[in-house]
């Protein structure tokens, strides 16, 4: 090789070299940026997040708990999972159900205002926490309305306290028989390196917004945002979906008591599950008063049809008694 060709060599390696250097300043530079942007992010919205509900002393820890309406009768609502703020979240269905119930919106560890909780979320744990709240709050006779996930957590609540709940009413509820799949711990941590990085909240920045369309206030929609911000993928609800499949499986030899009165409300045409109807109806075959209403609306039906829900479970109610 000629001298001036071994130069002309250099000056290539030598600029490529200078680029991917280049290229890297400028990941590392955009990746500080989005880091230091959340935590900024982070610390300014915390400070504007208004409290809503009452925290109530739960296995050493605050459990954020919304009761509205004096009726008679109590409905404890439970949320589906990763629900950012429940509290807020149900607004439409607690608006139609305050006029007749006493509503009780639980917000489990990890979710809206709550604290975290490093414990083990087994569906045992969550029932245990769920259940002491309502003692605290000398809450003793209720209905439980489960949505999602929550139908897995209320099948064993009603299992073990099943002199207290009068009723249960499942909205779009998950069912033992179509299981989650197994997350594995090796996900859970690049989850979490995710959110600490930044990049969720960049990635939720430059998506659609879901909480755009939702029929609240513009207060509450701003509201939600930021609870969203503080706790998705926070360390509670990853262990949650990493305890998903078992809680699942834990819970496939389980049934609904016989004589508790069952309501499902589910959507018609799940879009991935063609045996979400069929079990479903399954759960409620050997009820003596079991009843599924289907609607032609998604996962979160109760946000669109909250006057429909509370219309047919306030007929179904009057039909048991």
């Amino acid at each position: 090789m000629s001298v001036k060709a071994g130069t002309r060599t250099s000056r290539i390696l030598n600029i490529l070299l200078k680029t991917i250097g280049a290229i890297l300043i400028a990941i590392m530079l955009f990746l500080a940026i989005v880091y230091t942007v959340n935590l900024i992010s982070n610390k300014s919205e915390q400070s504007k997040i208004e409290p809503y509900g009452q925290l109530v002393p739960v296995d050493g820890k605050n459990m954020n708990v919304l009761i509205q309406g004096q009726g008679e009768e109590t409905v404890v609502l439970l949320p589906g999972y990763g629900t950012s703020a429940p509290g807020l979240d149900f607004k439409s269905l607690i608006e139609e159900l305050v006029p007749f119930y006493k509503v009780v919106v639980i917000e489990p560890f990890g979710y809206g205002l709550s604290d975290l909780t490093k414990k083990e979320r087994s569906t045992e744990n969550i029932v245990s926490e769920i259940h002491e709240a309502l003692q605290v709050l000398n809450i003793d006779r209720y209905i439980l309305m489960a949505h999602s996930i929550s139908g897995i957590y209320g099948l064993d609540y009603v299992n073990k306290y099943e002199n207290e709940v009068s009723a249960f009413v499942g909205l779009d509820s998950s069912v033992p028989t179509i299981r989650e799949r197994k997350i594995e711990s090796s996900e859970i941590r690049i989850i979490n390196l995710i959110k600490k990085s930044g990049l969720v909240r960049l990635q939720m920045k430059l998506s659609a917004d879901p909480i755009a369309e939702l029929p609240f206030d513009d207060k509450t929609k701003g509201q939600m945002r930021m609870i969203n911000h503080k706790n998705m993928y926070n360390p509670t609800q990853l262990n949650e979906a990493e305890m998903m499949f078992s809680n699942f499986k834990g819970a496939e030899n389980l049934s609904f008591p016989k004589n508790l009165p069952l309501i499902f409300f589910v959507q018609a045409n799940h879009p991935v599950a063609d045996r979400w109807l069929p079990a479903h109806e399954e759960q409620v075959k050997d009820s003596v008063h079991g009843k599924v209403v289907t609607f032609e609306e998604d996962h979160y039906l109760y946000r669109t049809k909250a006057k429909e829900i509370t219309e047919n479970f306030r007929a179904f109610m009057d039909e048991v008694k």
